[in-house]
């Protein structure tokens, strides 16, 4: 009887791993513009690689819709060829016999059907690609608001941290904010990622803000005055950002916020021990030294003691509306209204107002998996909750908060109930929460953004007992007023255009949250950048905020593969007691490391962010 080997993998097997590796990092670091036709086609050449040639369908249909595309992109086809890509991709999904092939034509069908446009541009003009790109690099066209991204990398390297800053603020007032709780996007598809991994953006800015702080780094000089007065409704990133641009343009900006701090979500939204509440001021104190005016304490509606948006209307050369989501959503379950249910943008609106909830011995439970949520979780912790658990529908990876305020929450204690819906509140006799009941999931179909959907399972409803439920599913924008004096309202949110001027008012203009729904800090800073421009615009100017920094050269080093910095936190143990900041800064050491990753992709490749000055709007 011959022995058996235990098989292991060969040299050319390691090699196809490890082949496989770099297209998936290639493709992980895809920037967004590419032609659409053409990255369908690599896909293509890539499935019809993978086949293994037995059947009709994929050794020669595959190879034949290839060749169709090629002609699109060659400028060598004509409408009747895109009929023929339909008819032959049709065939192949109804005849293949593996997943390679079916799966390859049905991608080729959907992406005809998606941006036949594109097909049809090539077609008309020989080839060419109707993909207008303006950005391709991708950590700058990733950020919303479209910061110099691998300029102020290059000024951290060489420690001119005010100068950073400087970079920073020409396209973002917020330095400071986004340096501590922006998402960071931009490090999606950073082109390190072909390397090893995405580099610490986010780090190297607050490496920036911590070594100069945004009050102490002067803003631009301001534009002579136009006598143009702009009206802006709310307080929050949004209004602020807008507020800062369009005074430095010589307009005057005049806020009108309805409560009694400025900041908006920065404030009312975001908990104490991810961004400091000093550390706020210095970005709007910064915002304030430009002549911005702040009415605090005033609403605009139609009530006793509000000022009329008609009146702004009248008296204001322009208005720029950004009041936020700021009220809250309901699950629609039953005992709903019981004493102990509260909203996350009540308990987040208390914090930020320094009146903690009690929370002390109580069991807490929270509805959701965004990053509301986990601000929910971990403030519930610091508030004394014997037990803080986290209710959601579907899995942990299907979380849309951040992992790493997941993976915080349950470092700090927090219990996750994935894949439980809830089903009703229970409460006693006297209307006080004693139980969320919940419905079991089973994970299902994938849907068409490519997460799998729960469905409910075939078994009995869960009781978790608590104290207190806290929902944090979602905000909604108060737009009452507004829509009864004109202003164009659709599916809660106010209708603006892509120059941010309302549809069918003259001089009114509205932006972030209010009108894309619930969505990150950077939006709306991007927003409000975006409308100030345009009401620049529209006022009959067309200003440019200038920036004299000079950005350092390219070193010309060898780019090795390094490990990606990731800065430090305090303790779970320990950083669960208070409200303090937990994250911990870069040493000068790692930041000079980890902005040395940096390839430079605006001076290499295909760039837009060339020469050795930074750029101004």
């Amino acid at each position: 009887m011959s022995r058996l080997k235990i098989a292991t993998p060969n040299k050319a097997q390691l090699t196809v791993e490890r082949l496989y590796k770099d297209l998936e990092r290639r493709i992980i670091a895809s920037p967004p513009g590419l032609c659409p036709v053409d990255l369908q086609l690599s896909f293509l050449k890539m499935c019809h690689a993978q086949t293994c040639g037995k059947c009709v369908p994929c050794r020669v249909g595959l190879g034949q819709l290839q060749n169709l595309m090629v002609d699109v992109l060659a400028g060598k086809a004509t409408l009747k060829t895109l009929d023929l890509i339909r008819d032959t991709a049709s065939d192949i999904v109804d005849s293949a016999d593996c997943a390679i092939g079916y799966e390859a034509a049905h991608m080729v069908l959907a992406g005809l059907e998606g941006f036949r446009e594109d097909y049809v541009y090539h077609i008309e003009h020989g080839g060419k690609c109707s993909c207008q790109i303006t950005q391709p690099v991708p950590c700058v066209a990733l950020c919303p608001a479209g910061v110099d991204i691998p300029g102020y990398i290059a000024l951290v390297r060489e420690e001119r941290y005010a100068d950073a800053v400087k970079l920073i603020r020409k396209d973002n007032p917020f330095p400071t904010a986004c340096a501590l709780i922006c998402e960071h996007p931009c490090e999606a598809r950073c082109r390190r990622n072909m390397i090893d991994s995405a580099i610490n953006i986010r780090g190297l800015k607050r490496m920036a803000v911590d070594n100069a702080r945004a009050n102490t780094v002067p803003v631009p000089e301001k534009a002579e005055s136009t006598g143009k007065k702009v009206a802006i409704i709310g307080g929050g990133p949004g209004g602020l950002s807008a507020a800062y641009y369009l005074e430095l343009m010589g307009h005057h900006a005049v806020v009108f916020e309805e409560k009694n701090k400025l900041g908006g979500m920065l404030r009312y939204g975001i908990p104490n021990y991810r961004f400091p509440r000093e550390r706020l001021q210095e970005d709007i104190g910064t915002i304030l030294s430009t002549g911005v005016e702040v009415k605090l304490n005033t609403k605009v509606g139609n009530g006793e003691g509000e000022i009329s948006y008609n009146r702004l209307h009248e008296e204001y050369d322009a208005v720029y509306i950004a009041i936020g989501a700021h009220t809250d959503k309901k699950i629609g379950i039953e005992g709903e209204d019981a004493h102990g249910v509260m909203s996350a943008v009540e308990m987040l609106r208390r914090i930020g107002d320094d009146d903690m909830p009690d929370f002390r011995d109580k069991t807490v439970v929270v509805v959701g998996g965004g990053n509301v949520a986990m601000d929910c979780t971990r403030s519930a912790i610091r508030l004394g909750a014997k037990k803080v658990g986290i209710a959601y529908r579907r899995r942990q990876t299907d979380m849309t908060a951040l992992p790493e305020e997941v993976e915080g929450a349950i470092a700090e204690g927090a219990e996750l109930y994935s894949l439980n819906a809830p089903h009703r509140i229970e409460a006693d006799e006297n209307g006080n929460v004693t139980a969320l009941w919940v419905e079991p999931q089973i994970i299902g179909p994938i849907d068409a953004w490519g997460r799998a959907r729960p469905i409910q399972a075939d078994v009995p409803l869960l009781r978790i007992p608590c104290d207190i439920v806290v929902v944090a599913i979602g905000q909604g924008i108060e737009t009452r007023h507004f829509e009864e004096a004109g202003i164009s309202v659709k599916r809660g949110t106010i209708t603006a255009m892509s120059d941010s001027e309302v549809k069918d008012v003259h001089g009114v203009f509205a932006g972030g949250d209010c009108v894309t729904g619930p969505a990150t800090v950077i939006r709306a800073i991007a927003a409000g950048k975006v409308a100030a421009a345009n009401i620049d615009e529209y006022l009959g100017y067309h200003h440019v905020v200038p920036c004299d920094v000079e950005i350092p050269p390219v070193s010309y080093e060898d780019k090795e593969p390094c490990g990606r910095i990731q800065p430090g936190e305090k303790e779970a143990g320990e950083r669960r007691k208070n409200f303090d900041a937990f994250e911990c800064g870069m040493t000068r050491q790692e930041a000079c490391q980890e902005a040395g990753r940096c390839l430079r992709c605006d001076k290499y490749g295909y760039g837009s962010l060339k020469g050795g000055r930074a750029a101004i709007w």
